[in-house]
């Protein structure tokens, strides 16, 4: 099933399958089930003139490839934004949390442009795709991933964090414009940036996170995507991180915030 019929299932009925090839470890990647949400989020609001401002996620328990049920509330609709809640369910219970606000621009005469810049990187051509580890999780498959600075997960690394180019994979996914489910589904698919200091392979999985979306996405499934993420602190089992990515052209298209599980 690609990303186009799952959402289409989305569309069409409260309960959807999930598809084969997205497991991260025993249960489902948490971008897709991200994705899942925003894409019903977007059929709830059924505005095209509101565009999302920004969203927060709460991985509650773990997703099973199996059957899931999506649920839709409307907690206010406003004149200018509108917040809508979206839970998934399984096995009778909630495992997953979205709080989406979509709004319309306004005029204002408050205008700030400090957003943080694209890293100067090497073209993906001049780089490598990163390679699947057979254990690394199977969800991993479904994009590109190049790492341009920064150490690959699990190298003993005295430093945390990195920055690459990243793509859904050709070979898996049609070609064709890009959505902000698109986006939840890719964004997260990067690994905590604290990963490379792992000297072992051990799990370490996101808790909440906090999406600002901030210029209109302009891309297609295909095109390249450049990622930098930042810790800003890793204790006692939690970190706390930041990323930004932006689209070919160097424009921001988001800002994340997650906190992090760690079991190293």
């Amino acid at each position: 099933m690609s990303l186009r019929q799952l959402f289409t299932a989305i569309e069409q009925d409260e309960w959807v399958n999930i598809p084969q090839g997205w497991l991260q470890g025993r249960t489902i990647y948490g971008g897709l089930v991200a994705g899942m949400m925003m894409q019903k989020a977007l059929l709830a609001v059924a505005d095209a003139k509101k565009q999302l401002l920004s969203t927060s996620v709460t991985f509650v328990g773990p997703v099973q490839e199996a059957p899931v049920r999506l649920t839709a509330e409307i907690l206010r609709q406003g004149k200018s934004v509108t917040t809508v809640e979206v839970r998934l369910w399984q096995d009778d219970a909630v495992q997953s949390i979205l709080i989406a606000s979509f709004g319309t621009h306004r005029e204002s005469e408050i205008s700030v442009r400090q957003e943080r810049l694209a890293p100067e990187l090497p073209m993906p051509e001049q780089l490598t795709i990163a390679e699947h580890h057979p254990l690394a999780p199977q969800c991993f498959a479904q994009m590109d991933l190049i790492w341009a600075e920064g150490q690959y997960p699990c190298t003993g690394s005295i430093k945390p964090d990195f920055s690459g180019w990243m793509r859904f994979n050709p070979e898996l996914h049609e070609n064709r414009e890009m959505t902000v489910a698109d986006l939840m589904v890719a964004f997260d698919m990067w690994p905590p940036g604290v990963l490379p200091m792992f000297r072992k392979m051990a799990p370490a999985s996101s808790l909440t996170w906090h999406l600002t979306y901030v210029h209109p996405l302009n891309s297609q499934l295909q095109d390249w995507l450049k990622y930098k993420v930042f810790t800003d602190y890793a204790a006692e089992g939690y970190s706390t991180e930041y990323a930004h990515l932006w689209d070919a052209e160097n424009r921001l298209i988001a800002i994340s915030r997650q906190t992090v599980t760690v079991f190293a």
